[in-house]
């Protein structure tokens, strides 16, 4: 039978201390915990060239819609889409927030407004 407690301690034991963070599921492939990637997010931190326009490049790029809205709100996201268009790879998500960006504050200026 395997000794699976066992193989679990030994694996983290040979895991750096700064592996073990909490990471965002935004910044996997960086060295940045979900409260560093967070205060980057609401622009409280900077780590070389990482920072707020990077943390919502990430959102945009792989979070949901709903994560998006949650996250960002309507008003920083259709305030902030013309600086932060050009950092989006993927065409089909460049699409869609420019129609979302032209669209809701024709249709729903109402989410705009400040609550």
């Amino acid at each position: 039978m395997i000794q699976y407690d066992k193989i679990l301690s030994q694996f983290e034991l040979s895991i750096p201390k700064m592996a073990i963070k909490n990471r965002s599921p935004y910044s996997w492939d960086y060295d940045i915990s979900e409260s560093e990637f967070l205060a980057m997010l609401a622009g409280e931190l900077k780590i070389g060239r990482l920072g707020q326009d990077w943390a919502v490049v990430r959102i945009l790029e792989y979070a949901t819609y709903p994560e998006i809205i949650h996250t960002l709100g309507y008003r920083r996201l259709i305030d902030g889409w013309p600086r932060w268009r050009k950092s989006i790879r993927s065409d089909s998500r460049k699409r869609g927030f420019d129609f979302l960006a032209a669209w809701i504050p024709v249709h729903h200026p109402e989410l705009l407004r400040d609550r």
